[in-house]
């Protein structure tokens, strides 16, 4: 029997918790950036520069405004885009451990919001729930490289709209492809992200590098960062 007296172990990120023992493989500034639980009183600030961002199709960029998800996809695009990315660990209403996140592109005239919220959803099961109304569900799998960096893949896909789960048949599908890493001669992580429709090609994308340092939190989401509805379906 454990001694009562013994501390419990800490409790882990969901990114630990997925990865398992692969978690050690990341560069040690990956492991530190993932390792953010709820309640350690701690959020992510970080600001940098995307290279490119936006959808790179110049014929499809009006079609994004009929797609019903809003915050996630946006018919903007450019070079050298500032932006800002916030990170929240906390759990959500259904109590699964979270990370939400929202990034602010700074587009000449206008800002862009990309927010999300990834949840642990199940044993090694990750879910990430996109857009204002977190109503386009992913899954998401992580894998990490021979160099440490941490690759994100979202083969499958789910619409939500009031009561209907819809899943999104291949034709119509997108997968998205983040491959995260740290640069240690800049002192800057840097990201790069594409989503690829099967038929089309790439159909969004942003890439480029920012610092990063984490800020004393009382825990509570703000009120701009809690998401319009919380979506309990996986």
């Amino acid at each position: 029997m454990m001694d009562a007296t013994e501390p419990s172990a800490p409790p882990l990120s969901i990114y630990r918790r997925v990865l398992g023992t692969d978690f050690e493989r990341l560069q040690p500034a990956l492991q530190a950036y993932f390792s953010a639980v709820p309640d350690d009183g701690v959020y992510g600030e970080g600001e940098g520069i995307f290279e490119t961002a936006g959808c790179p199709r110049p014929w499809l960029r009006p079609l994004l405004g009929l797609v019903p998800v809003s915050n996630a996809f946006f018919p903007d695009y450019g070079t050298n885009i500032p932006f800002t990315i916030r990170n929240y660990t906390h759990r959500d209403p259904q109590n699964r451990p979270s990370l939400t996140a929202v990034r602010t592109f700074r587009f000449p005239g206008r800002n862009r919001i990309f927010e999300d919220t990834t949840s642990l959803t199940g044993p090694g099961q990750l879910t990430d729930y996109l857009g204002r109304k977190r109503n386009l569900a992913t899954d998401l799998v992580l894998s990490v490289t021979g160099d440490g960096h941490l690759l994100m893949d979202s083969p499958r896909s789910r619409l939500f709209l009031g009561p209907l789960r819809l899943p999104l048949p291949g034709f119509a599908a997108a997968d998205a492809h983040v491959e995260q890493w740290y640069d240690d001669d800049a002192g800057v992580f840097r990201i790069r992200t594409r989503v690829v429709q099967r038929q089309i090609g790439t159909i969004f994308v942003y890439e480029g590098s920012f610092t990063y340092r984490q800020q004393p939190w009382n825990g509570q989401l703000p009120a701009e960062v809690v998401p319009a509805r919380w979506e309990p379906r996986v």
